[in-house]
């Protein structure tokens, strides 16, 4: 395939409908573990609230087989979209500078990972246990490396950093550059503005609050004390607030679901 037909294939009505997918199934990801989120707050913590757990309530519910693999692919056809715009560059006036291509790179493999759990959890692979237990794992195995402390320090702190430039990016609504927002009406907009802001930094204050017990798993060298989603998100009901600060984060992390849906809208693709 020559670069000219790598280009229009990446800009293709087909790469089109793939991210479009792709933001589908995100949304519904993010929608269910915080559904699950709300029944831990509520005292009915019986499910894990991460993807692990919406794979699982997913898999239990009518033609969830099905679903399932929809997701699958779904996540597939963003990571490939992902590594279109790293490859050629994305839409907007700004696409094609290193830093955006680089992020884009960077979301090719965080979606790409996450196709390949969800596809392998349809074809009946249940995976290594929760992403807690996963996360200590990992965490446990990084600092046995030379010079793992380090190692498992920055990780985390690039994932908190990470966590507040998504807080900070979606309270400012820098989401608008994307968004074809000529063609919502202001009802729309306003309903589009509540779960951007609301669910991006929701989902930030997770991202930021896992990185956090990374980096604190780092300085005791201590691996149990890194946090996957689900322990994370039940930290928050430990807070002075009580159970409202994860009925909060909760709500949001929905939203922010239904945010993905509206961006499979109007998204600028």
């Amino acid at each position: 395939m020559t670069t000219l037909t790598a280009r229009r294939a990446a800009n293709s009505s087909a790469m089109e409908a793939a991210a479009r997918l792709g933001f589908i199934a995100r949304g519904l990801i993010y929608l269910l573990v915080g559904l699950l989120a709300l029944q831990i707050a509520f005292g009915q913590g019986g499910k894990e609230a991460d993807k692990g757990g919406a794979l699982t309530e997913i898999s239990g519910k009518p033609m969830g087989s099905v679903v399932l693999w929809a997701v699958g692919i779904g996540l597939a056809g963003m990571a490939l979209w992902r590594l279109s715009e790293a490859l050629f560059g994305a839409a907007g006036p700004d696409g094609h500078k290193p830093g955006k291509r680089l992020l884009s790179a960077g979301r090719f493999i965080l979606y790409g990972v996450m196709s390949y759990s969800v596809l392998a959890f349809a074809a009946g692979d249940q995976g290594s246990g929760s992403s807690d237990q996963q996360s200590q794992d990992v965490t446990a195995k990084a600092l046995e490396l030379p010079g793992g402390q380090w190692l498992v320090g920055l990780t985390g702190l690039g994932i908190a950093i990470a966590g507040v430039w998504i807080g900070v990016r979606a309270a400012m609504r820098k989401y608008h550059e994307h968004l074809k927002l000529g063609e919502m009406s202001r009802r729309t907009r306003q309903a589009v503005d509540v779960t951007g802001v609301v669910g991006g930094v929701a989902r930030g204050l997770v991202f930021a609050a896992v990185g956090g017990f990374a980096v604190q798993a780092a300085v005791s060298y201590e691996p149990d004390k890194a946090k996957g989603i689900d322990d994370t998100l039940r930290s928050f009901a430990d807070t002075p607030v009580g159970p409202w600060l994860l009925v909060a984060v909760a709500a949001g992390l929905a939203l922010f679901g239904l945010f993905s849906f509206a961006m499979a809208r109007w998204r600028k693709v």
